[in-house]
């Protein structure tokens, strides 16, 4: 369930001048609901009303207004905003004094900036922006640093709210700079939370944490209670899975509560409501996603009623109420694309693709599952991640002036770290992408023959059926080709007395590949193999690889590295005429094991990949020589290989790098392969079988809800 965050919007103080004007303007300011509000805020209005009707000078009167937006409700706010510029604008019209310009420029630039909130909060991202810069344009012109640095947060806010994160963390670093200037507490302890919320969304829950807990410090120095209850609920998102998130949560809530702030408690709701979700408590989710979505109707939160409809639409969906889930869903949908947000777009269109397969309209879950893959693309793209860490470092550069080269280091380790996974996934992107646009092309051109209308939805659904019928059985069958290249249960069996296969692809064919078969000695060989790519292309180039095994191992070759140097020059020779300008690179990482049981020993070579030996609680490592099977610098020098003396009792294990590479965990990053190999440590002395649903287990569990990055192949074999 995606996690949503509220986001506390800076308001500025209304300090205005103007003229006395019709008394159908007074109306307006006289039909404020003073229901449900507090005594103390009833009174601040009734005297404030007053003190507008009785002034004798304008400046007076005007000046009166401010007071009235303190207690008064949501409604009434907007539409008390939309009197006060109608009002600025009229005096700046008939006012030439500089004095009175002056400040009926500043009132100005407040109330635009108010009514950007309103805009915001309405759903209309164009209008807000253009009163936010107009804005700005007047404070800078004012000279006005305060209220500079406050609009730059507002504007980086909606931007954030866009999924524009470069151009959100550019405003908000600009904010933060200008508020640390001005030592403006309450500003810095906000635009901290924004920051912390960038981290959040790319998943560097470490520095989430310690933004947010900086800025709670501030509000609770401050007395922020508004301030303390977002800093809550953000400590509880980034918390999400321990017991803790909870707590923050329901602390939030009560504070929201307490200063009656309907829009902030309808996202605690939100938040808690996918606590229960995520634990199964599906009653109590719902109950919690409904209260959110009725206060977001009462306040007219066109954004926040898109986040709750699409909340319900997925537990009812877990529910089987598919149906009512689909209306959920079509009415979020229909106001996401209004608005215009990514996020919200991309959950909606996630969840109608699959009600739409479950219905069998197979066009409509095509299109809507493409919806949710640009959505997704625009979200998390190599070029936003890449620009948060840049404008991170920016900042911190302004702010330390020089970086040691520890830290630089470290940077240029987590750049590079991010870069590698961001192209796995644009190449995966990309690769259904055109899967699916090409799927697409194939309906569209049948469609384009069908003359009669009253036969075109038959036809359609005939025509789409089929094709995704060929596409499926398409794959499957080269499933079960690639599968009759793979070492089949038969030979392993007879061949490893004691021994398992963990094999999980990515897709439903692989790069990964598991091969075996008796050399001319009669020793028995293993190879477990990562082909360059995963998917139909990697499953391709595996085809390519087997067999380039197989050739040389019909050359009577015994020696694991004259095998490797063999298939090396096989599969750059069959990859030379590829089409590209220096012939292909592709290939493999692998390890080949030649086992000689009655000697205990085997002989093997190693390309990248490793081989690991578990003996007696601790593990030997034989590491893999830095060079692929494939065009490469080195690859005119030969493998070396070696031979290994074993023991009773000893586990060899030959991996990929799909397991240590996958992302997921509490923190969403790497297993890594330290913990990999402790893990094998620890279950070692295990039977095999119950080794191999270990891994399957802990995998699974490790990556959750992430996608699986890479495919997977980890081999034990028992001496």
């Amino acid at each position: 369930m995606r996690k949503i965050v509220y986001i506390f919007l800076f308001l500025f103080p209304l300090i205005s001048f103007g003229q006395n004007y019709a008394n159908k303007d007074y109306y307006l300011v006289d039909s404020l609901d003073l229901k449900g509000l507090s005594e103390s805020d009833v009174k601040l209005i009734e005297n404030s009303l007053e003190n507008y009707h009785n002034a004798k000078e304008d400046t007076s009167r005007i000046n009166s207004l401010s007071a009235i937006c303190e207690g008064m409700n949501h409604d009434d706010w907007s539409k008390f905003q939309f009197f006060q510029y109608k009002l600025i604008k009229k005096a700046l019209k008939k006012n030439n004094s500089n004095k009175v310009k002056n400040h009926l420029e500043g009132a100005l630039s407040g109330a635009l900036n108010n009514l950007g909130i309103i805009y915001e909060i309405k759903g209309n991202v164009k209008k807000s922006l253009s009163c936010y810069k107009e804005s700005l344009a007047i404070d800078k012109k004012r000279s006005d640093k305060k209220s500079i640095a406050y609009t730059l947060n507002n504007i980086g806010f909606v931007y954030d709210k866009q999924g524009d994160i470069p151009k959100a963390l550019e405003y908000y670093h600009r904010s933060l700079k200008a508020l640390e200037e001005l030592k403006d507490k309450n500003g810095i302890a906000y635009t901290l939370n924004n920051i912390g919320l960038i981290q959040f969304y790319q998943k560097d829950y470490k520095s989430a944490k310690e933004f947010h807990i900086r800025s709670l410090k501030l509000r609770t120095e401050l007395g922020d209670k508004q301030g303390m209850a977002s800093s809550y609920n953000n400590l509880g998102l980034v918390y999400k899975h321990e017991p803790k998130a909870l707590e923050y949560h329901t602390k939030s809530l009560e504070l929201r509560q307490e200063i009656k702030d309907q829009y902030g408690s309808a996202f605690s709701y939100v938040n808690i409501g996918n606590i229960y979700f995520e634990k199964g408590d599906n009653e109590r989710a719902l109950e919690y996603f409904q209260s959110s979505l009725k206060l977001r109707k009462e306040i007219n939160d066109i954004n926040g009623i898109v986040i709750s409809l699409n909340h319900i639409a997925e537990v009812y969906f877990k529910l089987g109420e598919t149906k009512t889930a689909k209306i959920n869903l079509e009415n979020s949908l229909n106001l996401a694309q209004k608005i215009g947000y990514p996020a919200e777009i991309q959950v909606a269109a996630r969840l109608l693709s699959q009600i739409f397969e479950k219905e069998q309209n197979y066009f409509q879950s095509l299109k809507m599952f493409k919806l949710h893959t640009q959505m997704k693309d625009s979200i998390a793209n190599d070029k936003t991640q890449k620009s948060a860490l840049q404008q991170q470092a920016k900042y911190e550069y302004e702010k330390q002036k020089v970086l040691d080269d520890a830290e630089h280091d470290k940077r240029l380790a987590i750049e590079q770290e991010e870069k590698a996974k961001q192209k796995v996934i644009t190449y995966a992107t990309a690769g259904g992408l055109g899967l699916v646009a090409t799927f697409l092309l194939f309906v569209f051109n049948r469609l384009q023959v069908t003359k009669k209308q009253k036969e075109l939805i038959g036809i359609q659904r005939d025509q789409v059926e089929e094709a995704h019928k060929e596409i499926r059985d398409s794959i499957h069958y080269a499933e079960r080709i690639q599968r009759s290249f793979l070492a089949t249960n038969d030979l392993l069996n007879n061949s490893l007395k004691d021994y398992f296969v963990f094999f999980q692809p990515k897709d439903v064919v692989s790069g990964d590949f598991y091969w075996a078969g008796k050399l001319a000695d009669n020793s028995f060989a293993l190879v477990n193999a990562d082909s360059t790519g995963h998917g139909v292309p990697g499953a391709i180039m595996s085809i390519l690889n087997i067999s380039s095994i197989e050739k040389a191992i019909d050359k009577k070759l015994i020696k694991p590295s004259e095998i490797f140097n063999h298939t090396r020059d096989t599969i750059i020779e069959r990859l030379s005429n590829d089409g590209s300008e220096d012939g292909g690179k592709d290939g493999m990482d692998a390890s080949i094991i030649a086992f000689d049981f009655e000697k205990n020993s085997f002989s093997y070579a190693a390309a990248q990949n490793p081989i690991w030996i578990v003996r007696k609680g601790k593990l030997i490592e034989i590491k893999g020589e830095k060079m692929p099977l494939g065009k490469h610098h080195n690859d005119s020098t030969p493998f070396v290989g070696g031979k290994f003396e074993t023991q009773k009792g000893d586990i060899i294990y030959t991996i990929t790098d799909g397991f240590q590479d996958q992302f997921g965990g509490d923190k969403g990053k790497k297993f890594k392969v330290k913990p990999f190999k402790n893990y094998l440590i620890s279950i070692a002395h295990l039977p095999m079988t119950t080794q191999k649903e270990k891994l399957a287990n802990t995998f699974n569990n490790w990556k959750g809800e992430e996608e699986q990055v890479d495919d997977v192949c980890v081999i034990g074999v028992r001496i």
